[in-house]
């Protein structure tokens, strides 16, 4: 496939590339980990600055006027480094929400902070029962005069510690997996009854128990119409799976071009490991998978930015095949540096973990397959 970013993307990956390169050695990523902090607030300050937050966000919010596409190239970069900062939360979430579903109001009141830096989102869409199921929810709300009352519990909320506006998915009406019947609100996370309870995930990132008690929400807080807020769900997540999967393109890069480098240093009998035929044969089906999950990335991406919901199936096939190329790269990339390949000291282990975390986000390879087969084209 021949895709050309046009100039001003080239020079945001330029700027991201740089910015990786300057702040994102393993040994600065692991400082801020082990320092207690989910991210770095300098971090994040020079990503506002930079103006990479409000990039794909529409120009009369403030933004840029970017796509997908946009999103794509910030995310690739970002996997290269396993960036900790929350812009995948906070952005290709978070602020996606808002802006398909939130009024003139409260895109004013909560997106210009978003750009600058000064507010974090969350999006609390998963339940510990549903699996991968965005319409499995047991969170309730019900009104009471000119608010709502919510009370449930929402698992493995993304920098649902740090943000200070929480988008929580709760039903309104319907039975537990009806696909309507569902409403999206946001909560300011010092409300009353809410409680985020955060904690480091395997990968080196944050995430954040949620729960919900008795808590009041104005109707002015909901997002898009009452009952109706399933599709939002699906473009969002449809978004977030297109994210993930340019990170994960990221990372496999890093993880085919460290056991290249790897095995042309490391000697056995006499003679660099690069020299040994199976091990070439090797890397070289890392490198035919990573540019498989490179040209379907690209083509999902585009499909999304043209058509919507419509390029759904598509995107099932990518998260597939990026959740099944993830794991097989991590191996071997693991398996050919030897006991090394899991060490703290070496990248490798690192980049797998996060690829394991990022095939279970937003259903894992398998339930994509599924979903994919059973599929012939979108249907709302």
């Amino acid at each position: 496939m021949d895709f050309n970013l046009n100039e001003e993307q080239q020079l945001v990956q330029d700027s991201v590339a740089r910015f990786v390169s300057d702040h994102y050695t393993l040994e600065s990523r692991q400082s801020i980990i082990a320092s207690g902090q989910a991210f770095s607030d300098a971090h994040w300050a020079t990503i506002a600055e930079l103006g990479w937050l409000g990039l794909t966000l529409p120009e009369a919010e403030g933004g840029f006027g970017g796509n997908q596409i946009d999103t794509m190239v910030i995310m690739e970069q970002f996997g290269k480094g396993l960036v900790l900062e929350p812009f995948y939360a906070s952005i290709v979430l978070g602020a996606r929400a808002l802006i398909l579903g939130g009024s003139d109001q409260l895109k004013q009141e909560i997106l210009p902070a978003v750009i600058e830096g000064r507010c974090q989102l969350a999006f609390g869409y998963a339940e510990e029962q549903a699996r991968f199921d965005l319409n499995d929810i047991t969170t309730r709300a019900k009104v009471d005069g000119d608010m709502f009352i919510l009370n449930g519990h929402k698992s493995m909320v993304q920098n649902g510690g740090s943000a200070q506006q929480l988008i929580v998915s709760a039903r309104t009406a319907g039975a537990q997996t009806d696909t309507t019947g569902i409403t999206l609100f946001v909560i300011d996370t010092a409300t009353e009854g809410l409680d985020c309870s955060s904690f480091p995930t395997v990968d080196g990132l944050t995430a954040a128990e949620v729960s919900l008690n008795n808590v009041r929400v104005p109707m002015t807080r909901v997002l898009g119409e009452v009952d109706q807020g399933f599709a939002i769900l699906q473009n969002v997540a449809m978004d977030g799976i297109l994210a993930l999967s340019a990170e994960a393109l990221g990372a496999m890069e890093m993880l085919y071009k460290d056991t290249v480098t790897y095995t042309q240093e490391r000697e056995q009998f006499d003679h660099p490991l690069a020299d040994f035929q199976v091990l070439q044969h090797a890397m070289v089906d890392m490198f035919m998978e990573y540019e498989q999950c490179k040209s379907l990335l690209y083509r999902a991406t585009l499909e999304v930015a043209q058509s919507g919901l419509a390029a759904m199936r598509t995107v099932h096939a990518l998260k597939y095949l990026i959740g099944k190329v993830g794991t097989k790269i991590g191996e071997n990339a693991v398996q050919l540096h030897g006991g090394m390949g899991m060490t703290e000291e070496l990248r490798i282990g690192h980049y797998f973990k996060r690829l394991l975390v990022i095939d279970a986000q937003l259903g894992n390879s398998d339930y994509h397959l599924e979903k994919f087969s059973t599929s012939s084209a979108y249907q709302g």
